[in-house]
């Protein structure tokens, strides 16, 4: 017979074994939505804008996407997450989301992050970080300030040297292509 000892570390053990396992399904499952992120990141370069793509998952399953589109459809308001939310609330038919999680390929601006708070999603996963202007951690955290009535629970760094490179790519071809433009100077 195993004494008391014995039978609270083998259910510390177990519950630790199931607390990796848990945490390793959810990294696979923020990777598998990444990706389908960085696809609209890479819609947005193809249109010659900032490649920044968000999808949004209810239930296991994408229910909006978006990608940025400022400068196509001339408008402050075409951002990735922005697009990805009015989309996904017509899914669900309600301006809330909670219950969904957000993936995004660059840290929300200050207005996408406030959207997000409004929305209640409970979750969203970043692929990499925006020093200048980001608000969920770089200048700012909109997204978990206990000022608000909500706040957000949020994974960093989910494949950021992939969403990082999509970025990276671009303004490196938009710098050859003003280099070109000025005879290559």
């Amino acid at each position: 017979m195993r004494s008391k000892r014995a039978r609270r570390q083998a259910r510390r053990e177990r519950k630790e074994a199931e607390a990796i396992e848990a945490a390793a399904l959810q990294l696979k499952t923020d990777e598998k939505y990444m990706k389908q992120a960085i696809k609209q990141a890479k819609k947005a370069a193809e249109l010659g804008e900032v490649p920044i793509g968000c999808v949004i998952v209810y239930e296991g399953k994408i229910i909006g996407r978006g990608y940025n589109r400022r400068n196509t459809d001339k408008s402050t308001f075409s951002h990735a997450e922005i697009s990805a939310m009015k989309k996904a609330g017509k899914v669900i038919g309600d301006w809330r989301l909670e219950g969904c999680t957000m993936y995004v390929t660059l840290e929300p601006c200050q207005m996408c992050a406030g959207a997000i708070v409004q929305a209640r999603i409970p979750r969203v996963v970043m692929g990499c970080m925006n020093p200048k202007a980001g608000c969920a951690g770089s200048v700012v955290n909109i997204l978990q300030m206990k000022e608000f009535n909500h706040q957000v629970d949020v994974t960093r760094d989910i494949l950021k040297e992939e969403c990082s490179r999509v970025l990276k790519d671009f303004f490196a071809g938009l710098r050859s292509r003003d280099k070109e433009g000025r005879g290559g100077k």
